[in-house]
């Protein structure tokens, strides 16, 4: 193989894979000057010189002629009076010879691990490439061809038919792929496995639904609103956090768009997953009120230190707070980064009493355990189920029996005076 099949080819390569003239010029001449290296262990006295469009590739070897009986006459970079007269018999001592060495002087194997090599190097290049592109748009939206569908994963080509997947933890599961489908979605992290770029994409990320709100709603993409917090069951129900830094416009308002026609577009790509949108407000109060929503809270009781918050609400208000499937409390309670315990507020009892008036018939460290979860009255306690005493306390059911008999005695005692 001469030099311009070698270099016409891997150039030919080289732009199939679109790699610039300056990088597929270095890589050329990395390789060759490997090869010097192997042969004579050293590319110092070399001048390499290419010219990619028409395939020439010239190397010079340069040495400076000494006398047959010099020391230095072994070292690379020197050549002795009598072989540098036979390349020109006029030659003289201190002179500088420049030689112009063939490709086929390396050896037909060499000139083929070259040719591996340099494809190798473009492949390696490729893989570096796609991996700091996706890197860089991690958290970006991006839109495949689904190639194919596996139990596990689903294989997505972009456009330049790169492989990405989607993992069955990243898939919604309501979503239905089949060869041939475009599909949106995330970013969700690049990594490398045994030499390879692996680019994750995502359904279910909170982030995932932030870019089509910004996608969707020019005044998020604009700056004017902002994104306080997201958090999802995908496929089921969201609920997103929204603050508004124009007083003139109404964050919510602006998400759903007229009639809805802003967040039905987004309701369409997460499959039919309902969203919640809720104005931010530091009043965690107001805050929670406004994560429980549809739900109306009679009362509350905040916590803070333990992170905590005990809802008392009217009956018919208790399965609009918990939600389907326990849905809504449990993302309210991300949402507001605590623990929230629902209550049905008794509209039987009309005066409370504290669990200290009990003392003489419950145990302090009963009374202390029913503190811990932030009940510390007898009503607090009675409008919780036994089945949530037992799960949120360390007492055995015998205890918990015990203890409502005591409490409710106490009020129909009351209520027979």
């Amino acid at each position: 193989m001469n030099s311009s099949v070698l270099i016409e080819s891997f150039a030919e390569f080289a732009k199939f894979k679109n790699i610039d003239r300056p990088t597929m010029m270095r890589i050329l001449e990395d390789v060759f000057r490997t090869m010097i290296r192997k042969k004579w262990g050293t590319d110092e006295n070399f001048d390499i010189i290419l010219n990619v469009e028409k395939g020439d590739l010239e190397i010079w070897r340069n040495r400076e002629i000494v006398d047959d009986n010099s020391e230095d006459i072994w070292e690379t970079d020197k050549i002795s009076l009598s072989e540098a007269r036979k390349i020109e018999p006029d030659f003289e001592v201190g002179e500088e010879v420049s030689e112009e060495i063939q490709l086929e002087d390396f050896g037909r194997r060499a000139v083929l691990t070259a040719r591996q090599t340099l494809i190798q190097r473009i492949k390696d290049m490729e893989k570096e490439f796609l991996f700091q592109k996706y890197k860089d748009q991690v958290g970006e939206i991006i839109s495949g061809e689904v190639y194919q569908v596996w139990n596990r994963e689903v294989l997505i080509l972009d456009q330049e038919e790169n492989e990405l997947l989607i993992p069955k933890a990243e898939q919604i599961p309501k979503d239905r792929y089949r060869k041939g489908d475009v599909v949106r979605a995330v970013v969700q992290r690049v990594e490398i496995v045994n030499g390879n770029p692996k680019i994750i994409l995502s359904r279910t990320s909170p982030s995932f639904l932030e870019r089509l709100f910004e996608n969707e709603v020019p005044e998020i993409f604009d700056g004017l609103i902002a994104i306080k917090k997201i958090v999802r069951e995908p496929g089921e129900r969201a609920k997103v956090a929204v603050e508004s830094f124009d007083d003139r416009i109404d964050p919510v308002g602006a998400c759903v768009g007229m009639k809805g026609s802003r967040i039905h577009s987004i309701v369409r790509e997460l499959e039919n997953e309902n969203i919640d949108v809720i104005n931010y407000t530091d009043n965690l109060e107001l805050y929670i009120q406004r994560a429980l929503s549809p739900a109306k809270i009679s009362s509350m009781k905040i916590d803070e230190e333990n992170g905590r918050v005990s809802v008392f609400l009217k009956p018919d208000q208790v399965s609009l707070a918990i939600g389907k499937g326990g849905q809504n409390i449990k993302l309210a309670s991300k949402l507001v980064d605590m623990e929230i315990d629902v209550f049905r507020e008794s509209e039987t009892y009309e005066e409370d009493i504290n669990l200290d008036e009990f003392s003489d018939e419950i145990e302090g460290w009963v009374i202390d355990e029913f503190r811990r979860i932030g009940l510390d009255t007898a009503k607090s306690v009675l409008a919780v189920t036994k089945e949530d005493l037992l799960r949120r306390t360390e007492l055995e059911e015998e205890t918990i029996d015990d203890v409502l008999a005591i409490l409710r005695e106490e009020f129909e005692a009351e209520d027979n005076q």
